[in-house]
Order: structure tokens, then C-alpha cells, then sequence
């Protein structure tokens, strides 16, 4: 019998998604509803699942059930003082964290921001519901599990179809093959292969600024609005003027090419920016990352696409 106090305990929250999705019809991948099936269910579905934690005990929570299309700022805040709460228990040796795709990214990122610890939280999902004839998450819930518990994880991290993705370099990009995420240039971390990971390079870890603990307790709904803009052809003045009228705080710009704006855009979001607006901008190219200094706006966080500078922005605002 395992000493008890060598039994370490791995977490995991559930916040829905298609992982935990319904269908009528097992043959049915996309017409499904999302979040229908709690965490703990999901993990009595996993065949094998006590051999890959060798002793270490589950502990499963329940943090919200819904559609990550419709993820907002005060689920994010929730999942975020629970992972604070359970990541400074010394018995517990990391977080898993069960999340829809089409937000994963944003989630890991804003977690990866705002979390502050060596301990791994590791998001992982599905791109077919559970009711399916072969379902996806089972096997990356399996993976996931692997990958907190392996000695070298660290950080947040993502999971799916066997490959591990930074916080930083995660984005969906494909809207339904299984292996529907990539880190673009900067590539996975590592792999699971037959329950065991391999990493790319394990002595290379990204150095990473925590900031904005705020973001753990003031109300969310007090959070700075920061929005996403499109540079593209007849790009119009009047989508900045609207937003700095109603308010906004802050704008992200995705330009095209190397952070090209198109002119019209480029005059109205100098304006805001004289109005006290932050402005940051990025590209709107899958791949790559800003080289040199495009345009006399400040840039995003470098590699870091739209939707995570938008929120690297809004944290920016709030610390």
C-alpha cells in the first residue's frame, strides 16, 4: 500500500464544452449540445485511467457547464480563483481543466496570465461529443492526465489529439478535424505517445509575466472593455467611432501583413488613442509574428494572436 503522504492529488475542473456534449444520434459530430454531461461522468467513461495515475488520488469539481462559443469574463474569473485555490493545496500536484475548443486558446491564456505557480494546468477538450461512436475526449482526457502529472510539466498547457501546446502558441485551426489546434511557428511542446510524453525540448520554458492578480477578485463585470478589430479592404472609420462612443477602453487591431492598417482605420484609431484609448495591434496571418515597427500604433505582445492580446490588454488596463 502507497504511504499517504506520497499520494499527491490531481484536479479537475469542468467548465463543458463538446467533451461533454449529447447528440441523438451517435453518427452525429455536429449537431450536438455542448455541456451537457458533468466532469465526473466523463471520467468514469475513460478505460485505464487509474493505471495512468498510479495511486495519485482525483478530485473533481464542477466550475460551469456551457458552450465555449459563450465563455465570458466572470466564468473566467471563477475558474481562476478555483484553480488559485486548489493549486496552493501542498497535496495537490496540478490542475485539469475539461473546456470547449472554440475558446481553449483564450482561456489558457488568460489562466497562463493570471495564475501564478510551477504547477501545471492543463486544458484539454474534444471536437466530437461524448455520445459519439468513437469519441475523441476520452483519449485526450487520458493524455491530459499523462501530461500533469509528468515531473516536467509546468505552466498552462494545452492537450488535444496527442500534440501539447503553450498557453502562447495555441490557437484552433481547424473548425472540425480532431486535430484541430496548432502553435503555428513556435510548434508543440511535446507529444503523448502510448501514455507517455515526449518533450520537444524540455530545458526551454518560456519565461512568463504573471500580472493582474485583480483579475481574481475584482467583479467582472468592472473589467475594461477592450475590443477586436479587422484591418481589410473598405475598412470603415465608423466601427472606432462607435466603439469609442459607447465607450470602449481599449482596441486590438489585426492588420494585415506585417501590421498594416488600411488608412481610414489608421487616422480614426490615432483619434482614439488622443481620446486616452489603448490601442495595440497584431496581425491577422496565421503564422509569423511582427518584424520591426509597421505602423505608429504600440504593438501586441509579440506571437501572440488577436483574441489573446486582447486579453494580455484588458489585464493590462486592470494592473
Amino acid at each position: 500500500m502507497l504511504d499517504a503522504k506520497k499520494i499527491q492529488k490531481v484536479v479537475v475542473l469542468g467548465t463543458g464544452g463538446t467533451i461533454a456534449g449529447t447528440a441523438a444520434s451517435a453518427s452525429d459530430h455536429t449537431g450536438y449540445t455542448a455541456g451537457q454531461l458533468g466532469v465526473q461522468h466523463l471520467l468514469e467513461a475513460i478505460p485505464g485511467l487509474n493505471g495512468v495515475l498510479q495511486g495519485d488520488a482525483l478530485v473533481c469539481e464542477q466550475v460551469a457547464q456551457l458552450d465555449s462559443k459563450d465563455m465570458d469574463h466572470a466564468t473566467w474569473q471563477a475558474l481562476a480563483q478555483r484553480c488559485a485555490h486548489w493549486l496552493a493545496q501542498p497535496d495537490v500536484g496540478g490542475i485539469v481543466i475539461t473546456h470547449g475548443t472554440d475558446t481553449l486558446e483564450e482561456t489558457a491564456w488568460f489562466l497562463q496570465q493570471v495564475l501564478e505557480t510551477p504547477k501545471p494546468v492543463v486544458l484539454t477538450c474534444s471536437m466530437r461529443p461524448a455520445t459519439a461512436l468513437t469519441p475523441d475526449g476520452p483519449q485526450n482526457l487520458l493524455d491530459a492526465m499523462a501530461v500533469v502529472r509528468d515531473p516536467m510539466a509546468r505552466g498552462v498547457l494545452a492537450v488535444c489529439a496527442g500534440r501539447i501546446h503553450s498557453a502562447h502558441g495555441v490557437q484552433k485551426v481547424h473548425p472540425y478535424r480532431l486535430d484541430a489546434f496548432s502553435s503555428g511557428d513556435a510548434g508543440s511542446r511535446g507529444w503523448v505517445e502510448q501514455g507517455r510524453v515526449r518533450w520537444a525540448d524540455p530545458g526551454s520554458w518560456p519565461m512568463v509575466h504573471v500580472h493582474a492578480k485583480s483579475a481574481l477578485s475584482l467583479p467582472a463585470s468592472d473589467w475594461p472593455w477592450v475590443a477586436v478589430l479587422h484591418s481589410h479592404a473598405g475598412a470603415d472609420a465608423r466601427q472606432v467611432n462607435a466603439l469609442v462612443a459607447a465607450g470602449v477602453k481599449g482596441l486590438v487591431v489585426a492588420g494585415t501583413g506585417n501590421g498594416t492598417v488600411h488608412q481610414n482605420l489608421l487616422t480614426a484609431l490615432a483619434q482614439a488613442q488622443a481620446q486616452g484609448v489603448a490601442v495595440r495591434l497584431t496581425t491577422r496571418c496565421a503564422e509569423g509574428q511582427l518584424v520591426g515597427q509597421p505602423a505608429a500604433l504600440q504593438m501586441a505582445p509579440r506571437g501572440l494572436n488577436a483574441y489573446k492580446a486582447r486579453v494580455s490588454l484588458m489585464l493590462d488596463l486592470m494592473g
